[in-house]
């Protein structure tokens, strides 16, 4: 079937008030995510679009001693293939959860 690509550009900046490191400076990045392209597929889009809106998309952490952006909490297919295990498709039970945490 047809797949609906959501690409996210983070620019680098420095963290806010309420992120764990006030004021650090942290790396940004460009980040890719897949879902179907029905009507199940469009509707999480959305609701992933509304959550992004909200700042709950990413999340900023430290790696390798530098600040750096991250997917948060929500799950996102990051590949169209690998399965579950490598956070692709087919994975029958995806749209279910995500809408669960969304």
């Amino acid at each position: 079937g047809t797949v609906l690509r959501l690409l996210l550009k983070m620019l680098s900046s420095c963290s806010k008030v309420d992120d764990p490191r006030p004021g650090q400076p942290y790396k940004g990045g460009d980040f890719c995510a897949f879902l179907p392209d029905n009507k199940e597929g469009q509707k999480t889009a959305m609701l992933l679009k509304k959550a992004f809106a909200h700042g709950l998309t990413f999340q900023i952490k430290s790696c390798n001693g530098e600040e750096r952006v991250t997917w948060g909490l929500i799950p996102h297919k990051t590949s169209w293939g690998g399965g579950k295990a490598r956070n692709g498709y087919p994975d029958s039970q995806y749209l279910r959860e995500v809408c669960t945490v969304l």
